[in-house]
């Protein structure tokens, strides 16, 4: 490039370039863009996730088969008739009138069907002191809490009848009711605080308020129209309620960090003295490319979940994917449209109290200055001093145990139907949560079938996979049966795991089995708790490698510096390994459990590990990203890595702090939550990108950088031929030095 040449070649800039010069078109497209994705995906509905796509192996085949007979399972609920101390049995007439008033009770209601009693399906506990009426709700079951009330208040009414025994009812239908009216907003609470949070610490940021609503205007774009098109997409590949909870999530996280980025960085450059024009060119040829280096990164992290084959987590890997592709293109196309229409008026609202902050130069960031002041005179001891506590921290991670989470573990003892739901167990062990059979054959009730079915319920008990009562539901039409065979072990999953593998392995070989033409694959909570594990272990080698491999490509392409592409890595699986150890240490070890109500957990559920990893690796690249490009910048711009080094983390940290404060609130929001699982993710979340942005990014990156000097810029000579991504970055570009490393190759061009 001459001297004389002014142009930027960079895809950010000339973006940038194209906006600022049609603003009024380029806020259009995007307000029409919006527009146009909500009204599709309004019209086109969203496609949800059936049960039969959730998961693979034996759990997807009995889905499969359910649903292509038509079957609508309706939602079982028991009633608990229990003495509660040990003078009453189920044999005197006392019980006996309770059982007889329960089931009138429930039938009068007309919202149930089917109900039995424990004296005809010998649903009585062993000790004679507990039974279960069962029965179904009528009507589809997805919505059977919507009509269970009515039934939990007869039973309410036989229980002030009866005050020497223990009548509780519980069920699909019950429990959905109890946690819809304990915790149905608990999770959209948290949503809608998460924006008004975001905007009150842009606003301690930015100190005025339009600049501090810019990023927020931008995020919340981005997630309306990325909502639109998850109803387009999830006709090809269906969508769910977690996948856009997870979507806004990370929408509300890199939609506000892209435009803070850019925001800043044009503040930044106005404050040094350039025209509104030049510090608008030089933020989209700097921050600009960053957003898009880091957005593409972020979507190669999240394409991940697409490789675990499980309907849930693909969901949620491409609805991330699509709102950092959408939060991304604004940032780099509307986002220099706005300002350069709002120019100064950017400033509009200030804050009084905080009329005096600075926001460009390093007075913002005196704390890094001194602690940079320590880093870079003492590398050695800092980095050693870095990674030494961070695999300290990560350490607890080595005894990972994950599992399911059982309802007592999920919710702690603070509800009434938690309690019930473990005395049912205790009474009768995997009563609550049988295995369910489903037997397809070409005809359910041919002699061999009958007999089969027969030894099949009569030697799961002999074979101590369960305590009985085995219970049968014929569906003749269809030529398919229900066996429901409680596993001993109840809600210990260990137990009960291995209880499963003898039915899978032992019991259906020798009986089910040895009928030609017959299916019977075994399903249920603990059933589809075990394939989700198989599965989710299967999906973990192939996602890391994805991850890492291509991410390391992109760095690699991005700086054209093998040593950069190689120190990203190993730092984001370093931050990785902290959050997990975090994680183990609160949840599993119990270490300052208490103070985020998350006692006696013992496990971290079973998905969190490999959702972590995504999430943050693309999280953590989003600041790695960054502070590097600002470093490199420097670097190219004549100063020596060391002066780039701290030049480039200084100017970085007070942008860097504010996008992890928002980040770190919004997700220690969800670790208020009531759900132990819903606690897990938002503290170990939060913890890890505040570890990112603390001791990675302050640390431990400009220590590694500041003992590798030149090396930091190492690029193989059999490496040059990869394509150069590295466009000039700085419409300043034509008046810096040309940079050389030490085998003469010029650095970043």
């Amino acid at each position: 490039m001459g001297n004389g040449d002014t142009r930027v070649r960079g895809l950010a800039a000339r973006a940038g370039g194209w906006s600022a010069r049609h603003r009024w078109a380029a806020v259009g497209i995007w307000v029409l863009f919006v527009v146009l994705a909500m009204g599709l995906g309004s019209a086109a509905g969203r496609v949800d996730v059936k049960d039969s796509d959730q998961l693979k192996g034996e759990t997807h085949t009995a889905a499969k088969i359910i649903e292509d007979a038509g079957i609508d399972e309706p939602a079982g609920e028991s009633v608990l008739i229990q003495a509660k101390d040990g003078g009453v049995k189920a044999t005197d007439a006392e019980f006996r009138a309770a059982v007889t008033a329960v089931v009138q009770a429930v039938e009068k209601t007309g919202e149930v069907t089917d109900v039995t009693s424990p004296y005809d399906t010998d649903t009585i506990s062993k000790d004679g002191r507990s039974a279960l009426v069962q029965f179904d709700m009528r009507g589809d079951a997805e919505t059977a809490g919507e009509r269970v009330e009515p039934v939990l208040k007869a039973v309410e009414g036989v229980q002030k009848d009866h005050g020497s025994l223990r009548i509780e009812e519980i069920g699909g239908a019950s429990m959905m009711k109890t946690f819809d009216d304990a915790f149905g907003d608990d999770f959209k609470k948290a949503e809608y605080s998460a924006v008004p949070v975001a905007l009150g610490i842009l606003l301690i940021a930015f100190g005025a308020l339009v600049a501090a609503l810019l990023p927020v205007a931008l995020a919340v774009t981005a997630i309306m129209a990325t909502m639109g098109l998850m109803g387009v997409v999830s006709h090809v590949m269906p969508m769910s309620d977690t996948a856009n909870s997870v979507m806004l999530l990370v929408g509300l996280a890199v939609g506000v960090d892209y435009c803070l980025f850019y925001l800043r960085r044009e503040r930044e450059e106005r404050e040094a003295g350039h025209d509104a024009q030049t510090a608008l060119r030089i933020a989209a040829a700097t921050s600009g490319r960053a957003i898009i280096v880091s957005g593409v990164t972020v979507c190669v992290a999240m394409a991940g979940m697409l490789f675990t084959g499980l309907a849930e987590f693909e969901a949620m890997g491409l609805a991330s994917l699509m709102v950092v592709a959408v939060a991304m293109v604004g940032s780099v196309t509307v986002l220099p449209a706005l300002l350069s229409l709002l120019g100064g008026r950017v400033e509009k609202g200030r804050i009084p109290f905080l009329r005096r902050r600075r926001t460009g130069g390093s007075s913002d960031s005196r704390f890094w200055t001194a602690v940079l002041k320590g880093v870079l005179a003492r590398p050695v001891i800092s980095a050693v001093v870095a990674a030494g506590a961070l695999l300290a921290i990560a350490a607890p991670a080595v005894g990972m145990k994950t599992q399911n989470l059982t309802l007592d573990q999920e919710f702690g003892d603070s509800l009434p139907i938690v309690q019930t739901y473990n005395r049912v167990n205790e009474a009768f062990p995997g009563g609550s949560e049988p295995a369910e059979v489903v037997v397809k054959a070409d005809d359910i009730n041919a002699p061999a079938v009958r007999d089969a079915l027969a030894a099949f319920k009569a030697q799961a008990v002999a074979s101590g996979a369960s305590r009985g009562p085995v219970e049968i539901k014929l569906h003749d039409q269809q030529n398919i049966a229900f066996v429901y065979v409680p596993l001993v072990g109840g809600s210990d999953l260990d137990k009960a795991g291995e209880s499963l593998d003898t039915l899978r392995d032992e019991v259906r070989p020798a009986t089910l089995g040895k009928v030609d033409g017959v299916q019977a694959p075994v399903t249920g909570q603990v059933a589809g708790s075990k394939d989700f594990n198989d599965q989710l272990a299967g999906a973990v080698v192939p996602v890391f490698a994805f991850v890492v491999v291509f991410a390391f490509a992109l760095m690699l392409l991005s700086f054209r510096s093998l040593t950069i592409a190689i120190t990203s890595i190993v730092l984001n699986l370093l931050s990785v390994g902290a959050a997990y150890g975090i994680l183990v240490g609160v949840f599993q070890h119990g270490w300052g459990a208490s103070l985020v109500g998350a006692e006696g957990v013992g496990a971290i559920i079973t998905w969190l590990p490999l959702f972590l990893f995504v999430i943050l690796f693309g999280l953590s690249m989003d600041y790695h990203v960054f502070v590097v490009s600002r470093i490199r910048e420097a670097r190219l711009r004549g100063r020596t890595t060391k002066d780039a080094i701290q030049h480039g983390v200084v100017t970085t940290a007070g942008v860097v702090t504010s996008a992890a404060v928002i980040m770190v609130a919004v997700f220690a929001i969800f670790g208020t939550l009531s759900m132990q699982s819903m606690k897990q993710m938002g503290v170990g979340l939060a913890a890890a990108v505040l570890i990112d942005a603390t001791i990675i990014r302050g640390v431990l990156l400009p220590a590694v950088m500041a003992l590798l000097g030149e090396r930091n810029w190492y690029l193989p000579k059999w490496l040059h031929r990869l394509p150069d991504l590295t466009h000039d970055e700085s419409a300043e570009a034509v008046e810096r030095p040309v940079v050389r490393d030490d085998e003469g190759e010029r650095l970043g061009v």
